[in-house]
């Protein structure tokens, strides 16, 4: 031990404190964000690694109305409903949590787990009032790092986002806060990858964003250029000038896009409907 209190393993060597000069701790988040990338050019750090830390930095920017379900999308479920309607709309929209609503979405009475409702089908005596867990309200300017921790420590996965008034203004998923971290989690009721365009039974397209803009032309009969972007989700962001936010509809030609899922970094899937054509362009079509 020397005259400072540290020894020859605690002391910095040489080219240690010469790194630190040449190059010094970042001092904001801009910088750090700078040097990740720097490390990734370098190969020392990996794409998908680089996004994830990049997505764990942007959520402490980011509140719950900016990625919540609004209430208008919200999927749910009557306090009055039969026991075969509540089934039959679990088994068409999938999810494994619903909101279960008295007098309109406003007065939620509690959140149902879809796997409750095996008792039901076991030829249990069910009661859905008694089966509802509590639902947790949170207001929509929470930010997201503190709505994750409280996911993690709660064991909630789903909480209810209230406005300033106390009105219901949609409902967020721990999955949605983690999506914005590392990207899109598919389950198996999630398109297969192999389709980039599939049609619903409501005459809708369900489109990834990844779809070649050559691809979406041939099966839209549209003339989309390709010289800005590769993508149609490229495309569309290019047509913006800026990155849509999840359930926004932007209409181009006789073709209407919503977001279906993004978060603050890309489009993920689209849903295409054709527009009905207008009088005009009837008319102008019958007397050609």
């Amino acid at each position: 031990m020397n005259d400072s209190g540290f020894t020859s393993a605690d002391k910095p060597s040489l080219l240690e404190r010469l790194s630190a000069l040449l190059t010094p701790e970042p001092e904001d988040r801009g910088e750090l964000v700078a040097l990740l990338r720097a490390a990734h050019e370098r190969e020392l750090l990996g794409a998908d690694i680089l996004a994830i830390v990049e997505g764990a930095l942007q959520i402490s920017d980011m509140r719950v109305r900016d990625i919540m379900v609004p209430r208008s999308q919200m999927d749910v479920l009557r306090i009055d409903d039969s026991m075969e309607t509540i089934a039959a709309f679990a088994v068409k929209t999938a999810h494994s949590r619903f909101p279960v609503v008295c007098d309109g979405k406003d007065n939620v009475v509690g959140i149902l787990l879809a796997k409750d409702l095996l008792r039901y089908f076991a030829g249990h005596e069910f009661n859905l009032r008694a089966t509802l867990r509590p639902a947790v309200f949170i207001p929509e300017s929470k930010p997201l790092d503190v709505l994750l921790r409280e996911f993690r420590l709660s064991h909630n996965h789903m909480a209810i986002v209230v406005d300033e008034y106390g009105g219901v203004a949609g409902l967020v998923t721990i999955e949605d806060v983690l999506e914005q971290i590392v990207g899109e989690i598919e389950d198996e009721y999630d398109a297969d990858d192999d389709d980039d365009i599939l049609p619903d039974h409501a005459g809708h397209y369900r489109v990834k964003a990844t779809t070649t803009i050559g691809d979406f032309n041939e099966a839209f009969a549209t003339a989309f250029s390709d010289e800005d972007a590769d993508t149609i989700g490229g495309f569309l962001i290019c047509h913006l000038g800026r990155l849509p936010r999840r359930d926004e509809a932007i209409t181009m030609g006789s073709l209407r896009f919503r977001v279906l899922r993004a978060d603050g970094r890309r489009i993920y899937t689209l849903l295409v409907d054709r527009l009905p054509a207008s009088p005009e362009a009837e008319a102008g079509a019958a007397s050609a």
